[in-house]
């Protein structure tokens, strides 16, 4: 029985990574309609993920009744369930396919002449909208490395690899030779990449409020910026309605304006209010470590 169980294990993998393939063959639109029929079958059943997301939604204070909250929350959660199935389907579409469904880009300018500096350029993505489409358009037309954690699902590692290791994308892993990778980016004038509301590990950040709750926030991307002297942006990609593709906004921030986590979680707070019902609401950004946070900020 014991030699049974890994090779059940494994077939089951293989026929959930082989029907996730399936995703390629299918439109933007239809992915995303059936990223709608979860999202709704999850609002309607799945009571321990809406009433987290209700306590996070009523803790971020940004509707004014629960009418509007759990308007909020319903949108949310058919963005939350398209951004699902749209990342396995750009991980296996043609890197031309994808970039194709990019239909504006905001503050474009703006990186081209930061990158004439020779100090590189961070982006620090939230985890809003689709993140995935962002690093992958900036790939295609300059070198970037992109900070990531390795997941704790063994089989996704290669499908992350893949899909986000394209054009001319390179993956750091969280740790001290992926910081010291992107550090050596910089050195060169290139990109970064950073999701940073990702919540830190023991002794790897500092708390902070955000939306007006302590949060275990990263120190790492302020280190970056100050040793440096890269520009910093915050960007995300908006997903547009009817899978008509994605529209990229990309913000410059003030040479100290991520100085400190506080300041930070300014920036994301003000990012995410451009288009709050696409934020990965169920994403517990208030992680407890073995380090208590304090009572009052």
């Amino acid at each position: 029985m014991s030699k049974i169980k890994p090779l059940i294990k494994q077939a089951l993998t293989t026929l959930v990574v082989e029907s996730l393939k399936l995703l390629r063959f299918l439109p933007l639109p239809v992915i995303h309609g059936l990223g709608v029929f979860l999202g709704l079958m999850s609002y309607l059943f799945n009571k321990d993920h809406r009433d987290h997301a209700v306590r996070n939604l009523k803790q971020f204070g940004l509707t004014n009744s629960d009418a509007d909250l759990h308007k909020l929350l319903f949108k949310s959660t058919l963005e939350n369930s398209k951004g699902a199935l749209e990342t396995f389907a750009i991980w296996f579409k043609p890197h031309a396919k994808v970039i194709s469904w990019v239909k504006e880009i905001f503050g474009w300018d703006a990186v081209e002449k930061a990158l004439q500096s020779g100090k590189g350029v961070i982006f620090l993505t939230p985890h809003l909208g689709c993140f995935e489409i962002t690093s992958l358009y900036y790939g295609s037309h300059h070198p970037m490395a992109v900070l990531y954690r390795q997941p704790r699902q063994k089989w996704l590692l290669p499908l992350i690899t893949n899909g986000r290791e394209r054009g001319q994308i390179t993956l750091a892993p969280a740790n001290v030779q992926g910081v010291k990778q992107l550090l050596q980016a910089l050195k060169r004038g290139e990109a970064i990449g950073v999701l940073p509301d990702q919540a830190p590990l023991e002794g790897e950040g500092e708390w902070a409020p955000f939306f007006g709750r302590p949060a275990y926030t990263m120190t790492l991307a302020s280190k970056f910026a100050q040793k440096s002297g890269a520009q910093v942006f915050m960007a995300f990609g908006e997903r547009l309605s009817f899978g008509r593709g994605y529209n990229i906004h990309i913000r410059a921030v003030n040479a100290d304006g991520i100085d400190t986590p506080t300041l930070l979680n300014a920036e994301i707070e003000h990012t995410i209010k451009q288009c709050p019902a696409q934020y990965l609401w169920m994403y517990d950004r208030y992680k407890v470590r073995n380090q208590p946070p304090p009572q009052t900020l």
